[in-house]
């Protein structure tokens, strides 16, 4: 790429982004204060953060909650007579959000050390972490999505081997998953074939603070997808900081820094750029397929926010992506068969492939936020625009050979080829281009209103949030492709008077339609130090789309619930509702190139338990270790069949399926080894689909005549 043209995207890419606020916002921390010594709770100790007036003491039982800064890092210092003063670094915690502190006191007359233990943020079933510890992963992609299965549950990687970062969650395929990115919803190119095309998915790992994860039974202020929803944020930075890396297979930087703006303290110019550059021909030498390989994959974003005033911040997000694939093959030699009867496929190609997908995203964001003590709220306005220019072109030609292979270890002739048993021709070509638009449009907000409850000890408080969203889609399909084939000299299918081909697809689709959602919610809180805490959050979502006119409703409710007796922190969740997912296009598009414009959302209902514990496996090893499990049922019902090819999704157009999925996952992580944190997931699942109009049957083990069901193993046509 010309380097002018290179500098002009990178400064292009600077001027998108989205803001999250700082200033003035709150986050909470808890736990329990106790003897190192003795394990006993210690009572009237002091918990306050160094440099302010932000203090509280901690109870009878050892326990104490405290209202801190969001978004900058602080000290918590612990300190009362008889014991050493015990500092804790904390670092920033995004806004509304909870942590877990617990702190055993050293005696001043005592040689211990004081010994603290952090639990992760609490989530409505969100499975938080840094970034830190996933960056020492290795991945083969280079994406964050590849890493999701090390940490999420019921999550797997997709069926395009590890040169994927697809992902599928409790049986979902990929399209299930919601991705956002700082508040944005993120997409995907949709004519990617095979996992080497693949290149750089949106989130950049150097630029992420954190992540939450939920595998379902999410709340309703997330979208409408059936399986899964990934929430990232981007980081804030504070001072000047950059990073370089270099491997064989791309390399990648970032720098980011803050800037004072005129002679306020409070206006800040904050940056967070990025660039990536990724190529797999090392890695794709290997395959059966022998040639010329050239991917290359170069990604660019930038992450802007200003504080324009105390109530009030402005931020931009921008992304370039471009993704090159290009395959020259030569030969390819594919061994199969018995030992005593060994066969090679032995093709020779001639011709290429060329495919580009080049992706461009912008967003605005404005976010009020007033100083508020009592009942704060926030408002916040989101735009952004979203276009995928994808390009496949393939002309390629194979002869192949069937070939018996000498297998006789004594042989003269051991692994020579003894015999042809067969030849053919396989000509393939493809000439599609899609060109894919949204628009998006968003207002959100929330408002906690602060309750007095009954005990004095106690705090409560609802927290409504609510958004409404509009979408404009603009989508241009071109597709021209087919394949012929000639076996042993007869083309198929085969016709004495004219030249058939194989298969033959030519259509021209263009489509322009609008989508409205909305949500309300009320998340209501109640916390009473010396029992417990519970959290009931209720929503309802709904939508409406112009093209099929469709509207629906879909309610959505979580229960948590955590003891506060005791030493043991354990926590339960339950969560159910209705999981609508209105069809994107590739679900429309029918395998001979039609669209359905009448198609209707695919729909789930989930019901999901589950049970958070933290614990300690001695004084040797003082961090905590977290278990969680979750069980669960989802019914689905207008379900879309569809057939996977590599990592093609090719969908039946139709809602011609049901279904239903039931099962566990169990995840333990900690520092199994002090400075290394470890993940053990273990998942059971059983699925089951039916699509109509089939008679499925089924024979059991020794029996002759097969016998009707209603459902059968629940698995998508893989080719």
């Amino acid at each position: 790429m010309n380097p002018t043209r290179v500098l002009l995207l990178f400064f292009a890419c600077l001027i998108g982004a989205v803001l999250h606020a700082q200033e003035d916002k709150k986050a909470s921390v808890s736990g329990l204060v106790t003897d190192a010594n003795t394990g006993n709770p210690v009572d009237y100790a002091t918990i306050y953060v160094q440099g302010t007036n932000i203090a509280t003491e901690s109870a009878v039982n050892g326990r104490y909650s405290l209202s801190v800064p969001a978004g900058k890092d602080f000290v918590l210092v612990f300190t009362r007579i008889g014991f050493k003063e015990s500092p804790v670094t904390v670092k920033a915690l995004p806004d509304r959000s909870r942590i877990q502190i617990d702190v055993q006191m050293a005696p001043s007359d005592s040689d211990l050390e004081i010994i603290v233990t952090e639990s992760r943020m609490e989530g409505a079933g969100m499975v938080r972490e840094g970034v830190e510890q996933l960056k020492l992963l290795p991945t083969t992609t280079g994406n964050l999505e590849s890493l999701l299965p090390h940490i999420a549950l019921g999550a797997s990687t997709g069926t395009g081997g590890e040169l994927s970062s697809q992902y599928n969650v409790r049986g979902g395929n990929y399209d299930e998953n919601l991705v956002y990115v700082n508040d944005f919803e993120i997409y995907r190119p949709q004519l990617i074939r095979a996992g080497q095309q693949e290149g750089l998915s949106f989130p950049n790992v150097d630029l992420i603070r954190d992540l939450s994860f939920s595998s379902g039974g999410f709340e309703a202020r997330y979208g409408d997808k059936l399986s899964s929803v990934l929430d990232i944020k981007y980081k804030l930075p504070d001072s000047l900081k950059a990073s370089v890396g270099f491997s064989l297979l791309g390399g990648s930087a970032h720098v980011e820094g803050s800037l004072p703006v005129g002679k306020d303290s409070f206006r800040k110019f904050r940056y967070l750029v990025g660039a990536r550059y990724k190529t797999t021909r090392y890695l794709l030498g290997t395959l059966d397929v022998q040639g010329e390989y050239t991917p290359n994959f170069t990604d660019l974003q930038a992450y802007l926010t200003y504080d324009i005033s105390h109530d009030l911040q402005i931020g931009l997000m921008g992304n370039l992506n471009q993704s090159q694939y290009r395959f020259s093959p030569s030969t390819r030699s594919t061994a199969f068969g018995l030992i005593n009867f060994a066969l090679q496929l032995y093709t020779v190609f001639e011709g290429q492939e060329v495919d580009d997908f080049t992706t461009g995203m912008g967003g605005l964001s404005l976010t009020y936020l007033p100083d508020k003590k009592r009942n704060p709220f926030f408002l916040k306005f989101l735009a952004s625009d979203f276009r995928s220019d994808e390009n496949e072109r393939f002309d390629i030609n194979g002869d192949y050979s069937l070939r018996q292979i000498e297998s006789s270890l004594g042989s003269g002739e051991f692994g020579e080829v003894v015999a042809e048993l067969g030849v053919g021709t396989q000509q393939q070509y493809v000439r599609n281009y899609l060109d894919l638009r949204t628009w998006n449009l968003e207002h959100k907000g929330g408002w906690e209103i602060q309750t007095s409850p009954k005990v004095s000890e106690a705090t409560a408080s609802h927290f409504l949030q609510w958004s409404v969203k509009y979408q404009r889609e603009s989508i241009e399909d071109r597709i021209n492709e087919w394949e012929r084939l000639d076996s042993a000299g007869y083309s198929l299918p085969n016709n004495p008077d004219q030249l058939l081909l194989y298969s033959v697809l030519k259509t021209r689709n263009t489509l322009l339609s609008s989508r409205m959602s909305a949500y309300l919610q009320n998340t209501y809180t109640y916390r009473d130090d010396a029992r417990h805490e519970w959290r009931l959050s209720v929503g309802l979502r709904a939508s409406y789309w112009g093209l099929n006119e469709e509207f629906f409703i879909a309610p959505r409710a979580q229960l948590l619930y955590k003891p506060l007796k005791g030493n043991k922190d354990i926590s339960f969740r339950l969560a159910g509702g209705l999981y609508i997912q209105p069809p994107f296009y590739r679900e429309m598009r029918r395998p001979d190139g039609s669209v359905n414009t009448q198609l209707s959302a695919q729909k789930s209902a989930h019901l999901v338990g589950g049970i958070t514990y933290d614990f300690n496996l001695g004084k040797f090893n003082p961090k905590k270790f977290r278990f969680i499990s979750e069980v669960y049922y989802k019914s689905l019902w207008d379900l879309v069949s569809y057939e996977i090819e590599n990592v093609r999704i090719r969908y039946s157009g139709e809602n011609d399926a049901s279904g239903y999925l039931a099962g566990l996952d169990m995840r333990l992580n900690g520092e199994f080894v002090p400075g290394a944190e470890s993940w053990i997931n273990l998942s059971f699942l059983q699925a089951r689909e039916r699509l109509n109009g089939i008679q499925h049957l089924q024979r059991e083990i020794g029996q002759t005549e097969a016998t009707e069901v209603d459902y059968v193993p629940g698995q998508p046509i893989k080719r």
